[in-house]
């Protein structure tokens, strides 16, 4: 008999939603739960973003919304609302400290700060191998990311979402405290997919992050000096002290993560291919991942079966193949976008929601000949 009925390897954002719903559900009372992190998660590591329409069950943990978006390009300057969706941002430091408190409070819980080395997969259940000892389970949900699982292949494109944040103060009131910017694309493109995202938490306050879609990151003091020359020439703000500094990297890929998946094992999180591949968004993802994981269990259907492709999914992949192929073309295939439709359903499309008819409107937005061109190459 393996030690825990579930054992969950990672505490970041899926492992944690995880572990709490199945605090929170009945039906996983008589379960046991072991959950294993080398972190002790006592530092703000990372912030994510999200859009929902009105209230959700992260509010009370909202740092920061924002009902109004800012988009630009080289010919397009757009602020509009966001109705009936409002942007999000939550702390990950105020997340760890609710979620690792509720489910340390779960009494099928254990907690484990350790470093996981070894996942051996046998044949009635899995051994999990740390730096201290080995625990066996009856399954495993894995959030440890490999990249190179990714990278060593060349069915589908890896491109990477990398970026360098500043927290800032800025002497005089440079920023809207209502209106987040989405996407500034007005800087410097340099045959990639580059752009600015602001989140400003007052008229002098706010995170600014140098981001790309690429196939490579850049040296730290290329993002740093892109950070400088948007404070000081867009923004025409010279003087600002810098509070906090953050960095990331997502992977944007449409390749197929669950096929390391077991009836035993499952990756979740971004090791589950839970980002979405054309945006690098994977928070909100895991939020609705998680809910039909534990959907999923209470059916006892294998986990082998738990991931499927939609056409999203394919959606998806023949962007990374046109940005793959052609990184510069970012900028304008999002600024036909945000020209042509309402930001509302850009978000709504980029949330897997639209319909068929949806999706063409979407879809009939940027120039056709690059997609159609991906298309073929996919077909053929």
């Amino acid at each position: 008999m393996p030690n825990y009925d579930y054992i969950i390897i990672g505490a970041g954002a899926s492992g944690l939603l995880l572990a709490s719903a199945f605090g929170k559900d009945d039906f996983f009372s008589s379960k046991s739960i072991l959950i294993i992190d080398k972190d002790d998660k006592t530092k703000n590591d990372r912030t994510w973003c999200f859009w929902e329409k009105g209230s959700g069950k992260f509010d009370e943990l909202i740092y920061r919304k924002w009902p109004n978006i800012f988009f630009a390009g080289k010919k397009l300057a757009l602020s509009t609302p966001l109705h009936p969706y409002c942007y999000k941002m939550l702390r990950g430091i105020d997340f760890y400290n609710q979620y690792i408190s509720e489910v340390k409070n779960s009494a099928n819980v254990t907690w484990l700060h350790d470093k996981v080395i070894d996942i051996q997969d046998n044949e009635n259940d899995v051994t999990v191998v740390t730096e201290t000892e080995s625990h066996t389970g009856g399954k495993v949900f894995n959030s440890l990311f490999d990249y190179k699982q990714a990278k060593n292949q060349k069915k589908y494109p890896v491109l990477q979402q990398h970026f360098v944040g500043w927290f800032v103060k800025t002497e005089k009131p440079v920023f809207k405290p209502d209106e987040a910017t989405f996407m500034d694309f007005s800087i410097p493109q340099k045959g990639n997919t580059r752009f600015m995202y602001v989140l400003p938490f007052s008229e002098n306050e706010a995170l600014l992050e140098y981001t790309l879609f690429s196939d490579t990151p850049l040296e730290r003091s290329e993002y740093e000096k892109g950070i400088m020359d948007y404070l000081e020439n867009k923004l025409e703000c010279p003087n600002y002290t810098i509070l906090e500094k953050e960095s990331g990297n997502i992977p944007m890929t449409c390749y197929e993560f669950n096929k390391h998946n077991s009836n035993r094992i499952l990756h979740i999180g971004i090791a589950g291919g839970w980002a979405k591949p054309s945006t690098g968004f994977t928070f909100y993802n895991t939020n609705k991942n998680v809910a039909a994981l534990i959907n999923h269990l209470k059916k006892k259907k294998p986990l082998k079966q738990f991931a499927k492709k939609d056409k999203f999914w394919f959606y998806d992949l023949l962007l990374l193949d046109i940005l793959h192929k052609n990184n510069h073309l970012g900028q304008s295939i999002f600024e036909s976008l945000f020209k042509r439709r309402k930001a509302s359903l850009i978000l709504k499309f980029l949330d897997n929601e639209t319909s068929f008819w949806e999706d063409l409107k979407i879809m009939s937005a940027p120039k056709p000949l690059p997609f159609i061109k991906a298309l073929l190459s996919r077909i053929f």
